[in-house]
Order: structure tokens, then sequence, then C-alpha cells
């Protein structure tokens, strides 16, 4: 069934549009109360600047690791994340300048990857923005990164949306893959669209001749496009989901592979683990353009 419906939200075939049309008038109701939201809701500001890298759609579209790339950047800042998939509640500060103070359970899997690439970052996850932001200026933040933001309109920001090249079906929640209309990007700062403002650049580490592909990320296909030779199997779990040792292992075995190749967001989930690993590291290469403008936004603020 997941894979059915990322099939139906990112690339739909001809099999797929007759629920496409039954779930229709529901994706439209969804869209309109989600607009309304827009424009009932006026948003708080926190005297410090805010920049949100969100999507419009569910699921994966590169914002860890352009969330990365923008704050390796600047000075001071504090990324802020809902930390979907951890198994701790409320406000957890994942590091502090680089200093990780908590472990995968506690972050998620995308708090803490950003966590171990940004040493003079740090990282706070909470359902609740607003107590993460108060925190972060408590203790000295100059400015914020807001990690899936964009829907948050309670909070007054500045806005990029990251466009992927590979979604076909335009179309609202539950019909497609869009958290809002897909014309709200108006409301962003920045669209920045895949192969234009941004490109991926996958590479890879301790490659083998022989690799299980085990992942747990969002429409996992999207990586086929990257995969190098060498992967006999491929597992792709529910997105944020942990990892068995024991089933790893047992994967190995039954396939006779030599390693596991995981992307950079299952590594950090295995880091513990006593298996052979290859692993994926995306990175951006990001428009020069669009750091300007979040310069430019900061410098502003600030004066």
């Amino acid at each position: 069934m997941r894979a059915f419906l990322e099939e139906m939200f990112f690339v739909p075939k001809w099999y797929h549009y007759p629920f496409i049309l039954l779930l229709l008038p529901l994706s439209i109701l969804y869209g309109i109360i989600m607009s309304l939201r827009r424009m009932i809701i006026s948003p708080k500001e926190f005297g410090i600047p805010i920049i949100s890298v969100g999507n419009l759609i569910v699921g994966g579209s590169g914002k860890t690791p352009f969330v990365i790339a923008l704050a390796s950047r600047l000075e001071g800042v504090v990324i802020i994340s809902r930390g979907y998939g951890r198994k701790s509640k409320g406000l957890v500060e994942v590091s502090s300048e680089g200093r990780i103070l908590v472990d995968v359970t506690q972050s998620g899997d995308e708090p803490m990857l950003m966590a171990q690439s940004l040493p003079h970052a740090s990282v706070i996850v909470s359902e609740e923005r607003a107590l993460a932001i108060a925190l972060a200026k408590e203790k000295g933040a100059k400015c914020i990164i807001l990690d899936d933001g964009f829907n948050r309109v309670e909070i007054d920001k500045y806005d990029i949306i990251l466009e992927p090249s590979v979604v076909k079906n335009y179309l609202p929640f539950p019909a497609g893959a869009f958290r809002e209309f897909w014309f709200n990007q108006k409301y962003a700062d920045i669209v920045a669209k895949e192969g234009e403002a941004f490109h991926r650049h996958v590479a890879f580490e301790n490659l083998q001749p022989s690799m299980v592909l085990v992942t747990a990320i969002s429409n996992p296909h999207r990586l086929d496009a990257y995969l190098p030779e060498g992967v006999v199997h491929k597992v792709y779990l529910e997105d944020h989901a942990y990892f068995e040792e024991e089933k790893l292992k047992m994967l190995l075995s039954e396939h006779k592979a030599q390693s596991l190749l995981v992307t950079e967001k299952d590594a950090v989930k295995m880091q513990d683990f006593k298996l052979p690993i290859s692993e994926m590291k995306l990175k951006l290469q990001i428009q020069e353009t669009i750091f300007t403008q979040v310069d430019e936004y900061i410098k502003g603020y600030r004066e």
C-alpha cells in the first residue's frame, strides 16, 4: 500500500486515477482549509531573523542537505526541527555548538545528521516551535533556521521552498503529495527549483561488489537514478523507521552481500551496529544568489 500511495503521489500511472478522482473532493477541501489558515492567522514576530527551509510536498525534497549547506555559512545559528520519527516528546536539545547531547532515538534521524554535520551550530527539536525559538534566543542565537517550517504560518519568517523535479501530481493531500495548493508557493520569499537553483550530487563511501540497499526514507525510488553497480537487493522501510541489527545481518547473509548500502540519514541510526556499511552522501550545489538573498534578509533585519 505504501508503494502504491507514493507512486500515486509522485508519478501516478493510469490505474491511480480512479483513486485520485475519488479523493479529489477531500483534496480540494483540505487545500481550502490550508489556504484559509494563511488568510486568518497573523504571523508573530520573534525579534530574531528566522529562515525557514521547507517544501509543499510530503516527504523528502532535499531539505536536510539544504539546511546543512545554509547553516554552515552562518554564525550563531540554531536549527529548529520537529524531529519526525524520534522516540522522545517535547523540547529536546540535540546539540550545542556541535556538542552532541542526546542519542538518535531522542533527536530523530534528520536532526542528528544535521547536528553531526555542523560543528559550529546548535540543533533543537520541538513540536512547539515557539518554545524552541525562545530557548534559542536565551542561549544567544544570532539567527534561526526552521527545518520544514513553511506551513508554520504563525511565525514571521523568511521562507525558502524547495521544488523537486520528480513530482507529476500537483493535487493536495490525500489525492496528491501537496500539503497545500501548489500555487501557495507565491507566499514564499524564494522558490528554489531542483535542476535550476540547486543540483544534487551523490558521493559514495566504501562501495563493495555486492550490496543490499536498505533505507527508511520517503519515496525511496528516487534513489534509483543514483545507485551504483553491485546492488543485489533493495529493502524499503517506512520513513524514519529504526533498524534491527540482527535482521540486517540476516539480509547480508541471505543475499551473500558484502555490505549494506544506506543513506546518511539511515547511517546515523546504525552507528553502533557492527556491520559493513557503504554510504550514499548527498550534497547540494546551490546557486550563490540564494545565499546572497538570505544574507541580505539577515542584514536588513538587524538594521
